[in-house]
């Protein structure tokens, strides 16, 4: 029995996640693209994923050249992430006003992100209509404080803290306090 993709689609926006950007150049070609589906896999080695359909640019550019950049998004970047989902006029070249900073693999890093990750890709797994990324951060970058930019249910929203400090001890139903 197979969903309807649209039931899918539904259940998905109840789903909160960040917001980055994707990026990859090759041979003089670069692309990006605003992506919530991403994951830290393994602190040693340094792996995390990412998910990238493939009929889009930036996919075809990660495969060609093995390497993408990650870029995650602050409060300030909702512009942005519309430009890199498409959701603005279209450019050209979406990063003819864009400023960008490279480490090591020569993926475009958005400044003004909280966090870049620059990956060199070590596994591809195919997901149906996607390509499952596995990539090795050789370099990372993080501006440390900040607001992040989070979306649930196709609109953008802030977080707020719900307790001081790093994090709370909270009981659970049957421990003993």
């Amino acid at each position: 029995m197979t969903i309807d993709p649209e039931q899918l689609r539904a259940a998905m926006r109840a789903w909160t996640a960040g917001v980055a950007i994707v990026t990859a150049t090759h041979n003089g070609i670069t692309h990006g693209m605003t992506v919530n589906s991403f994951t830290s896999i393994s602190l040693e080695p340094a792996l995390i994923a990412i998910s990238l359909q493939h009929a889009s640019r930036t996919h075809e550019l990660v495969a060609k050249t093995g390497a993408f950049g990650l870029t995650i998004l602050s409060t300030e970047q909702q512009a942005i992430s519309d430009l890199f989902a498409g959701r603005t006029k279209n450019p050209d070249d979406r990063f003819a006003n864009i400023k960008t900073k490279t480490l090591i693999t020569g993926a475009p890093l958005i400044e003004g992100g909280l966090a870049w990750m620059d990956c060199s890709v070590v596994h591809t797994y195919d997901g149906g209509t996607n390509t499952l990324f596995i990539g090795e951060v050789v370099s990372a970058r993080s501006e440390g404080e900040g607001t992040p930019l989070i979306y649930h249910n196709r609109n953008y929203w802030k977080l707020s803290r719900l307790s001081k400090g790093r994090a709370s001890h909270l009981p659970f139903e049957n421990e003993i306090v």
